[in-house]
């Protein structure tokens, strides 16, 4: 074969070939938040069945009193290494803030270019509410920085405002095909940390694991 059309062949299949990745892209969530993945429904179940119940208080809850977004490696912290870990195509620079890439928030299905927000499954208040108040800073500080339970993933921004600080009795994200695995995390979190529930909480979680 000629050159010339070894070469037109090529750049044909190139230019295909970008066509079908373009149309994924837009077909599809560019890319699928990382969480650790939760417990499985049944063990979620178990764990929901031991937590204490008790009567929320939120009496002192200061936000600060939960040092969160703390060095995790070189000039990463904690928000930039979950956006790094959730997107798709990240570019920081050297200070580690997302430059661009691309992020799919599984609350709400959306996909978006701006970094976005980080959210904190368990919410800090409803941590304090439930139990955080009587930690020490380090145990704290742990709580709002973890990597390894299902606790931080990248979400829309204005999702993660709309839910603030409540939780599954209140608010569950508008994905109905993520619940399963929101309130496998929320209880997962709640039963590593030793938090409490309060009875309405615990009833909705009951009612969405059934379902699971």
């Amino acid at each position: 074969m000629p050159k010339f059309y070894a070469r037109r062949r090529l750049g044909f299949l190139a230019a295909f070939t970008g066509l079908i990745a373009s149309a994924g892209l837009l077909n599809g969530p560019a890319a699928s938040a990382a969480l650790p993945t939760p417990v499985s429904a049944a063990t979620a179940r178990s764990y929901l069945a031991s937590l204490t119940v008790a009567t929320e208080n939120r009496t002192g809850y200061d936000r600060d009193l939960f040092p969160h977004w703390i060095t995790q490696s070189g000039s990463c912290n904690t928000r930039e290494t979950v956006l790094k870990r959730d997107g798709s195509g990240v570019v920081t620079d050297s200070s580690c803030a997302a430059t661009s890439g691309s992020w799919y928030s599984p609350y709400d299905g959306a996909t978006w270019s701006a970094s976005g927000d980080v959210d904190h499954l368990v919410p800090l208040a409803e941590a304090w509410d439930s139990g955080a108040g009587s930690w020490s800073t380090s145990r704290r500080q742990s709580f709002a920085n973890d990597l390894t339970r299902p606790q931080l993933l990248a979400v829309t921004d204005n999702v993660n405002q709309a839910k603030g600080d409540q939780d599954p009795a209140t608010w569950m994200p508008s994905r109905s095909a993520y619940h399963c695995t929101y309130v496998r995390a929320w209880v997962q979190v709640k039963y590593y940390y030793g938090l409490s529930v309060d009875s309405a909480e615990k009833s909705a979680l009951q009612s969405r694991l059934a379902n699971c």
